[in-house]
């Protein structure tokens, strides 16, 4: 009986592959295999692979030593969190997959998207390291219908075959968007706005945490989490996002 309902689920899967073949992410050219890109989108998204900032995940020139590195903007701006990583950069295709999945409904990019923050942050987990979201305030959130961010650290967490604590966290207020601000503006708007929910914040004690969010522009949202976390007793954060907005000077 096992034996047949396989053959009967293969057989439906691969009828439903000849109706439906699998399509790039970004476009509609035919690949192999579900959630891959193809020949021409590949080149244009742009992956962080090599030597990177190991607080922000930033990409840095020369070929990887012992040390860790930093780069200009993380030498001078103290972060709360022991690393930082980042699939992509934003823009071109990456930034395509970021408004598709936050605005567009496009949840079918998750499962290829923690492919991809599980290469990057696999030099940074620890043992016993418990994954949560960066959340939204529930206004926000009642008028998106999903967290973005949460979408993500539950892939990723199934990925890596580790812990996972969507509500970990909430946003205390609503510190609208960021979109605008300058960076004192970021960082002075979220300060203070995280916190353990009530019921979760016995997660919090001893635990490495691994933060998960889509994008890291100056890292304002990720370092208010992050003090959020260590306050209440959590004995490292790492974080980890999509992509990272590059620094133009």
């Amino acid at each position: 009986m096992q034996n047949l309902r396989c053959h009967a689920t293969g057989l439906a899967h691969s009828l439903l592959r000849a109706i439906y073949p699998p399509q790039c992410l970004t476009c509609d050219t035919l690949v192999e295999e579900d959630g891959a890109l193809c020949g021409t989108c590949w080149p244009q998204t742009p992956f962080i692979f090599g030597v990177c900032c190991d607080s922000c995940g930033s990409p840095l020139p020369g070929e990887a030593g012992a040390e860790p590195v930093h780069c200009d903007e993380c030498l001078t701006l103290a972060r709360p969190w022991d690393q930082g990583r980042a699939a992509m950069l934003y823009g071109d295709k990456a930034r395509q997959i970021l408004l598709g999945l936050k605005y567009h409904d496009r949840l079918d990019y998750a499962r290829p998207a923690a492919r991809w923050m599980a290469r990057a942050a696999a030099p940074m987990l620890q043992p016993d390291t418990l994954v949560a979201p960066v959340p939204l305030h529930w206004l926000r959130l009642l008028k998106r219908r999903y967290n973005q961010s949460a979408i993500l650290s539950q892939s990723l967490a199934q990925h890596l075959r580790l812990e996972h604590c969507p509500d970990l966290l909430i946003r205390t207020r609503h510190t609208g968007t960021q979109d605008g601000r300058g960076r004192a503006g970021r960082f002075g708007n979220v300060e203070g706005a995280f916190a353990p929910h009530r019921r979760q914040g016995h997660r919090l004690k001893g635990r490495h945490i691994l933060l998960v969010d889509d994008v890291m522009t100056v890292g304002a949202t990720l370092s208010a989490a992050t003090e959020g976390c260590l306050a209440h007793g959590a004995a490292s954060v790492r974080v980890v996002a999509l992509a990272r907005v590059a620094r133009s000077d």
